[in-house]
């Protein structure tokens, strides 16, 4: 079963800005954490990552549902320049609603000079169908609410100019 969310906004920066910010630079500024949400703290075996086929792990602070330390591994699947990021989220570390997988899609148009277009969405794959009421749930409600505060910390990452931790 899959469900997917998505939400656009205009950002009013460089086409690079927009693309790069929420891949490259610090995800613990990204990922602060909301609700039951642990904030991510830091990655490691991330040398290589931006590239295509790289990988991260990734850690969280503790929280209510979650006793902290690795949470999940991320995957670069697909990334064309200044265009479109496709990356997946497995592995997780503690029971999430029966989710095996996000997989996440960040797309940038330039629309005018400094205005970029920016299409975000997660796809959540979950085996079965028992779940599906408390997953329809935690995706259109908590889920959608989380990515709009993640796309506003990548805004003020881009327009502060924070600079990339990856090439």
């Amino acid at each position: 079963m899959e469900l997917q969310v998505s939400i656009s906004t205009i950002f009013n920066c460089s086409l690079e800005r927009a693309f790069k910010t929420p891949m490259l630079c610090d995800v613990s500024k990204v990922h602060t954490g909301y609700g039951l949400m642990p904030r991510i703290t830091h990655c490691t075996e991330d040398e290589h990552w931006g590239q295509v086929g790289s990988t991260k792990h990734v850690f969280a602070a503790r929280s209510l549902t979650f006793a902290g330390g690795e949470s999940s591994i991320d995957k670069v699947l697909e990334r064309i320049e200044n265009k479109y990021w496709r990356i997946e989220v497995s592995e997780f570390k503690s029971w999430m609603l029966g989710f095996d997988r996000f997989t996440g899609e960040w797309a940038t148009k330039e629309i005018g000079e400094n205005q970029i277009q920016i299409d975000y969405s997660y796809t959540l794959h979950a085996r079965g169908y028992f779940w599906y009421p408390l997953n329809w749930l935690f995706v259109y409600v908590f889920w959608k609410q989380y990515m709009k505060r993640v796309i506003e910390n990548v805004r003020k990452l881009a327009y502060n100019q924070e600079p990339y931790l990856y090439p």
